[in-house]
């Protein structure tokens, strides 16, 4: 039987807040699926990242009184110790806003558009002057459509689960 070549990975943790069990039960059974293909003789590259930007984290590293890039390193700097004492040993941690990621993103974007893939439209979304950005759906509460329930995100329902997009 000739080796196989694998590549492997979970779930990126959303790095807005500490690790938890769940986190851990999945990264349990994918080190030990890694080291059971490794044992067959297998090459296997177990990689893992922090999914860090985003508004959820934007929100959680504001009322922390820290930078978003702060908030995620404080958050990835808790992640060792979980690892180490689970002896989970992923071949490479990486963060989604490395500047590795960022590279290959733009370049896919480009190999996209340059192929026709991408279509470029006009889009109406909330603007803060204050804080001189554009506001993702979290930063936008409202009313639900559905069933009206009061401060409810821009983007869903956390009463009766609907998923809309916000008004303009």
């Amino acid at each position: 039987m000739s080796q196989r070549k694998l590549f492997v990975t979970t779930a990126l943790p959303y790095a807005n807040g500490n690790f938890h069990i769940g986190h851990i039960m999945e990264y349990i059974q994918a080190d030990a699926w890694v080291r059971a293909q490794r044992m067959q003789g297998n090459q296997v590259n177990f990689v893992g990242a922090d999914d860090a930007p985003g508004a959820p984290i934007m929100i959680a590293a504001e009322k922390a009184g820290k930078t978003p890039q702060q908030f995620v390193a404080d958050i990835a700097a808790g992640r060792k110790p979980y690892l180490d004492g689970f002896h989970i040993a992923f071949d490479n941690w990486s963060n989604t806003d490395s500047p590795e990621n960022h590279t290959l993103s733009q370049q896919i974007y480009l190999d996209l558009k340059a192929a026709g893939f991408i279509e470029t439209r006009t889009i109406e979304q909330f603007f803060d002057p204050e804080k001189n950005m554009f506001l993702p759906d979290r930063f936008i509460k409202g009313e639900c459509p559905r069933c009206h329930a009061k401060d409810q995100y821009g983007d869903n329902c956390e009463v009766c689960s609907s998923v809309y997009a916000p008004p303009t």
